[in-house]
């Protein structure tokens, strides 16, 4: 049987393969009950998810026909760099790099960066919509994981929280 849908079927097999991966990386952990979940269940149920919904991708792609065939098309690689670099900028940011002696520069400050840097990947780039998209992105992250859950991040620069 041959695929209608390109996209689809390649979509279908990454997510049969990411879900297998998840499940089996899910092995090495105790699995607990439903009552009493260990750690590895969320990970296997998510993989077992994912194996489900890939399968069911992947078949539609051969069954449901379409218009040109819905080539792959090239790679974005604009918006696939910024999207990853914003993401390790982030990472860098919120816990400091002691390689380079870089200090945490605290979650608001990463936040920024990851939307100004995510934001350079659409060729639309508005720096006061960016600004006001951080602004409430930073908010929102302090009440949520600050002040209702109450995790130890570190919510500004070193030099400047002590």
């Amino acid at each position: 049987m041959k695929n209608k849908s390109q996209k689809d079927f390649v979509s279908g097999l990454m997510f049969t393969i990411i879900g297998i991966a998840f499940a089996w990386g899910a092995k090495s952990y105790e699995m607990g009950e439903t009552s009493r979940m260990g750690p590895g269940y969320f990970p296997l149920l998510l993989g077992i998810i994912l194996v489900i919904l890939g399968i069911a991708i992947t078949i539609q792609s051969m069954v449901i026909k379409t218009i040109d065939g819905e080539k792959i098309g090239s790679w974005a690689w604009r918006p696939l760099l910024f999207i990853i670099g914003a993401n390790v900028a982030f990472g860098i940011l919120l816990t400091g790099l002691s390689s380079i002696k870089l200090p945490s520069m605290g979650m608001i400050l990463g936040i920024y960066a990851l939307t100004i840097i995510a934001s350079l990947a659409s060729r639309q780039f508005k720096i006061g919509e960016v600004l006001i998209l951080g602004t409430v992105l930073a908010v929102g992250s302090y009440l949520v994981f600050v002040l209702l859950l109450k995790l130890q991040l570190p919510v500004w620069p070193v030099f400047i929280a002590g």
